[in-house]
């Protein structure tokens, strides 16, 4: 079965290298595979009873800035989970099965609304660059909540990998999101970053994708680190970091450290899961669903 995945995917890159002028850039290749393989598991992708998807809101003019709207029956005054995803800051997809699939399927049939947005893709655009297109989604979705049957002041966003990178740089520093137009939310969860602190990871031993995304730009390093960014109480958030790894928890921890020190409010949730299953086990039964759905109930969405 494995092998006949993979020749079918070894042919259709042959197909799609046939077809590409010779210009074409790499970047632009990964991307048009990626979208190939979203669609297909998002298309794939069940959905509970009686609940529905309005695809590829248009929150910017660039085909990137794109959301989606997962809606349960009914919707009225509704909760919103709102989704970023993650991939390094220069891949991913909002409609993934591994970013949407579980969390669909645990908060629509309570009667949530979860959306899940792309934004502009590094090198196109860079990390603090995404962070103003997620602030621009969420003031989208927040101005457009009636649409929807959501609740504009009952939004909770979720971020895994850079997508909580992106949350947490909002969260720390909500002025990113009211300057696009965003109204406070409820609460945040971050899905293991291990870049809170940007300047002190690119000073230390780190992943080369780091040098990729940020660069030796030192203001760069500085102006997206959440750590950096906190000077005050900030937004409730759940720091969710996976015990497998050196540098996950140990951010986390500083974060939350910090965001007390100010008067704020973080928890760290350390979860014996790889980086790749706090994600996608996201909404299924067990006790990490239940800490998180525990976090929401404190906060108020539920």
């Amino acid at each position: 079965m494995r092998a006949s995945i993979a020749a079918k995917w070894g042919a259709a890159l042959i197909g799609v290298l046939s077809v590409l002028p010779r210009h074409t850039t790499a970047q632009s290749l990964r991307e048009r595979l990626t979208q190939r393989r979203s669609a297909a598991a998002s298309h794939a992708m069940p959905l509970p009873v009686g609940a529905r998807v309005e695809r590829d809101m248009a929150y910017g003019p660039d085909p990137a800035q794109r959301l989606d709207v997962y809606l349960p029956p009914h919707a009225e005054h509704a909760p919103v989970i709102f989704m970023v995803h993650g991939g390094g800051w220069m891949f991913g997809d909002k409609d993934s099965s591994g970013v949407v699939a579980n969390k669909a399927a645990h908060w629509l049939p309570s009667g949530y609304i979860v959306m899940s947005t792309n934004y502009r893709l590094s090198p196109s655009a860079n990390p603090l660059e995404q962070a103003d297109d997620v602030a621009r989604a969420l003031a989208f979705a927040q101005s457009n909540a009636h649409r929807w049957g959501a609740d504009p002041a009952r939004f909770v966003l979720v971020g895994h990998s850079a997508g909580a990178h992106l949350v947490s740089l909002l969260s720390a520093d909500p002025v990113i999101a009211t300057r696009q137009g965003g109204r406070p939310w409820l609460g945040t969860v971050s899905l293991d970053s291990a870049a809170y602190d940007v300047a002190k990871l690119m000073q230390s031993h780190h992943l080369g994708l780091y040098d990729r995304v940020f660069h030796d730009d030192q203001d760069l390093w500085r102006e997206a680190s959440p750590t950096l960014r906190l000077k005050r109480a900030s937004i409730p958030m759940l720091l969710v970091c996976s015990s497998r790894r050196n540098d996950s928890c140990p951010q986390a921890e500083a974060f939350a450290t910090k965001a007390i020190a100010l008067g704020g409010h973080a928890t760290v949730l350390p979860v014996d899961k790889t980086h790749g299953e706090i994600n996608q086990q996201l909404g299924t039964p067990g006790s990490y669903t239940d800490a998180v759905d525990a976090f929401l109930h404190t906060i108020g969405s539920k």
